[in-house]
């Protein structure tokens, strides 16, 4: 799926395979690094909100819906000892979204059900708000 390279000063380079398309990481600032790219716990983070996006996607390709323009807001919480994530809170937001609500319920059941969420520890909080 991907090959990933160790460039130095706490930077990696993974590349998928199949696209060829890259993605750098860098440690953030608090922890060593340079913070001039998603940190690999920022990937995480990212990764469960395209996760989410991803397979709401697919219920509205289903329901007839239109989501471009649902976009979200990422926040990592990280936890001092062990230093690990502590907590994602996503929000959603749409200006103009246009389901009933029995859709709209598909739509935060599969968010909350995608494979990113749930393949993620338990004890990671995962804090989800929609506001449309």
């Amino acid at each position: 799926m991907a090959k990933v390279e160790y460039m130095g000063e706490l930077r990696t380079q993974a590349v998928h395979l199949k696209s060829g398309q890259t993605i750098t990481t860098d440690a953030p600032t608090d922890n060593q690094g340079k913070g001039e790219a998603f940190s690999p716990t920022d990937l995480v983070s990212a990764a469960l909100s395209s996760c989410m996006m991803t397979i709401m996607g697919q219920v509205a390709n289903r329901e007839g819906i239109d989501l471009r323009g649902l976009k979200t807001e990422v926040i990592k919480v990280m936890s001092a000892s062990p230093r690990k994530i502590a907590e994602i809170k996503i929000t959603f937001s749409h200006t103009d979204l246009r389901v009933t609500e029995v859709q709209k319920q598909k739509l935060k059941n599969a968010a909350l059900t995608c494979p990113v969420a749930l393949s993620l520890s338990e004890n990671l909080k995962q804090h989800v708000v929609f506001n449309f």
